[in-house]
């Protein structure tokens, strides 16, 4: 007997098939060589890291709607995305905070 159930529909019963699919993989290989495109552009380091770091979030964004499914997921699903973003933005920041501030303990030593 088939089974009819919503767990094995294929992908494009949520509004999207293999041409949605294809078209995605083609603008993240666009990205991909933009990313390349603007490192070979004259212009300041923090220009660069910047405009890399943009494309970047495009690209995992796209990933994550797309490829992963969380576009047509449940609420929960996208919560548990979200609150991993955030809890690794809290994580870099942590990092970067400690990196930062590694200067600060020269300027107080000597102060004594």
């Amino acid at each position: 007997m088939a089974s009819t159930s919503s767990a094995s529909a294929p992908a494009h019963a949520h509004g999207f098939g293999p041409g949605k699919l294809l078209l995605n993989w083609l603008i993240l290989v666009c990205l991909t060589f933009s990313t390349f495109g603007v490192s070979q552009i004259q212009m300041p380091v923090n220009y660069h890291l910047a405009a890399a770091i943009c494309i970047s979030v495009v690209k995992t964004t796209l990933v994550v709607l797309f490829f992963m499914h969380v576009r047509h997921s449940s609420n929960l699903t996208k919560l548990t995305v979200v609150s991993g973003f955030l809890w690794l933005a809290f994580m870099i920041f942590i990092t970067l905070s400690d990196y930062w501030t590694r200067g600060w303990l020269d300027t107080f030593a000597s102060g004594r």
